[in-house]
Formats: C-alpha cells, sequence, structure tokens
C-alpha cells in the first residue's frame, strides 16, 4: 500500500480562480480529493453518525424489516454484491419518493433516524450542485450549463454504510478479488456524477493510481470527493472516474456516509463540445442515465453476468478499428 495523500482544498472560495485550479489539478491526477469548509454544519453531521450508529446496532430482524427488495432499491440490504463478488458491509440508502414503488423505508422506534437523513441529505444536494457548477466552469461550460439533468428532478441518493469487524479480510494487491476472504468493497467506479463522502475516523477507502493503492486518511473536519463516470464521459476522458474500494478490518468497525449525485432517468450525456476537437474526437457513444442504471444495480442486487461500464460505450478510433481488423486477418491467415 502506498502512502501519497489526495488534495485537500478548501473551497470556502468555490469560485474563486485559485480554488477552480486546484479543484481541476485535482480531478486530472486522481479524480479524488477532500474538502473542508464546505459549509455543513456539524450539528447535522453529528446527528447522522448518532443515529447511524443506533441504526445498525439494531438486532438484524428490525433492519431486515425495511429490507430493499428488486422493485424498491430504498431501505436495508446486508447481500451487495461488487464485481459479482459479496462485499463485507450492511448498507441503508434513502432517496426521495418516485411513484408508487420507490418509497424511502424508515425503522421504527427511531424517530430522531428520519430527520438526521433528510436533513444530510439536503445540505449534500446542495453542496453537490454547487461542486457541479464548479466542474462545468473547468470543462469550459457556463456554471449552470450541467444542472439541466439534475434540477428540478434527480435521481440521487445518500447510503449509510457499516463494516462489521471481519474475522478473515482480505488485502488483495492489484485489482485482484478476495479468494478465500473479504474485503469491506471490492474495488469499482462510481457510476453517477459527484460522490460526497462522509467517514469516520477508522480509515479504509483506498484509491488506486499508477498501478498501486493509496489509503484515504480520515480528516474530522472534511469530505471525501470523487467523480463518477458521467463526468469522465463529460469531460471526454479529461477527468478519469478512480477506481477505488474498502479494506475490511479484523479490529474495528466502520461507519461512512456517501451521497451519490446522480441525474435524472431521462438524461443522455456524452462528451462536451468543449472537450472535442480534431486532436480530440469524442471518446463516448450517448449514454441514457436510465437505461445504465438499471443494468448497473442488476449487478449490484444479484449476481447477474457481466457488469456494465461504460466502456460498453466507448467509440473505437480508426486506429484501433484498423488494429482490431489486421488482428482478426492474421489470426485467420
Amino acid at each position: 500500500m502506498a502512502t501519497q495523500n489526495i488534495p485537500v482544498i478548501s473551497i470556502a472560495r468555490l469560485d474563486g480562480g485559485e480554488t477552480l485550479a486546484a479543484l481541476d489539478q485535482a480531478c486530472r491526477e486522481w479524480g479524488f480529493l477532500q474538502v473542508v469548509d464546505h459549509g455543513i454544519d456539524d450539528a447535522v453531521i453529528d446527528a447522522l453518525y448518532r443515529e447511524m450508529r443506533a441504526f445498525f446496532v439494531q438486532p438484524m430482524p428490525a433492519k431486515r424489516a425495511i429490507s430493499r427488495t428488486a422493485d424498491n432499491p430504498w431501505g436495508f440490504y446486508d447481500r451487495e454484491l461488487t464485481k459479482n463478488t459479496r462485499d463485507w458491509k450492511q448498507i441503508y440508502d434513502y432517496g426521495p419518493p418516485d411513484g408508487a414503488a420507490l418509497r424511502p423505508q424508515w425503522p421504527a422506534g427511531m424517530p430522531a433516524f428520519r430527520p438526521a437523513v433528510e436533513a444530510f441529505y439536503g445540505a449534500c444536494e446542495k453542496l453537490a450542485l454547487q461542486l457541479l457548477s464548479a466542474v462545468a466552469v473547468n470543462l469550459g461550460m457556463p456554471r449552470d450549463a450541467l444542472h439541466a439533468d439534475f434540477v428540478p428532478a434527480h435521481t440521487s441518493f445518500l447510503r449509510l454504510n457499516y463494516y462489521p469487524r471481519c474475522p478473515n479480510p482480505e488485502r488483495t494487491a492489484g485489482l485482484a478479488t478476495p479468494k478465500s476472504g473479504h474485503l469491506g468493497i471490492n474495488h469499482h467506479t462510481d457510476a453517477g456524477a459527484l460522490t460526497l463522502l462522509l467517514q469516520d475516523e477508522q480509515p479504509g477507502l483506498e484509491v488506486y493510481r499508477y498501478g498501486e493503492w493509496h489509503l484515504i486518511e480520515p480528516r474530522r473536519d472534511a469530505l471525501v470527493i470523487n467523480i463518477g463516470d458521467v463526468v469522465q464521459v463529460w469531460s471526454n476522458d479529461r477527468y478519469r472516474a478512480s477506481l477505488h474500494r474498502v479494506i475490511a478490518s479484523a479490529g474495528a468497525e466502520r461507519f461512512s456516509a456517501p451521497f451519490f449525485l446522480n441525474p435524472s432517468y431521462a438524461a443522455c450525456y456524452s462528451p462536451l463540445p468543449t472537450t472535442v476537437d480534431e486532436r480530440h474526437p469524442p471518446a463516448y457513444r450517448s449514454i441514457n442515465w436510465g437505461e445504465f442504471r438499471a443494468l448497473r444495480a442488476a449487478g449490484d442486487y444479484a449476481d447477474c453476468g457481466e457488469e456494465v461500464q461504460i466502456t460498453h460505450y466507448r467509440i473505437e478510433s480508426e486506429e484501433q478499428r484498423h488494429g482490431l481488423h489486421s488482428h482478426r486477418v492474421a489470426a485467420r491467415g
């Protein structure tokens, strides 16, 4: 494991040139950063931590009483897959109601849980849209150019993660999945636009860079931000969504809360016009978020074959097509 640290950036003046330049560099070089002076009130954060711990300490039958299903993704779950491999974690997912099927599920006997979750969700939603504006500016677009896919409707959600002590943690090298032990979450990129992560004092999150895993040291005053696949497509690969994972621990439990900023189901995204020119042709065909998310979620909920990735939507260049054709001709000969 390497010890390089991701950038830490104050966003007290998110529209300032120095801050925008630091954000651009972090997105180019890491796809990850930590932000301080983010504006989310300590009382909101403390309440979420308190209710999150109280929820997961409950007996399993109480948690499974609000289990999510294939039709309704909001609720408790403890059998999620990443890379078709079981994660060592328990989760609770919250998103706004959307029709008759998608309804939040709230634990019984915990009256403070719902307001704590909704308050943190609202604070993250506001901050994520501010960060989205900064990303738009850095990609040469007007500040609000990307908001149409998120306002007034989006599919963002908040996840509460609990990583219990693991009797057989396995810290695999490279991109290997565990053979006999467990990771908290196997390596992956996030499917959406941006992720805002609150993590407790227990280290666990690692980001993959230049063939090595780097542990992200928790900071009490910071949120971890990472770009997802949607931003990678918008940026035409100028910004890369970095692989990351969570290691399991035999000695300590861990709690975290990621907010995933996702567009509306109707949104279609492709490389922005400001990222395309003769030297940088479009690297992706248009992707519909509703279609992509449904395929990705199927792989998370159950073992439904290969996990869909944005590489499935990549456009081959003339050189790539020619090379592939030459290889096939040689193979036939």
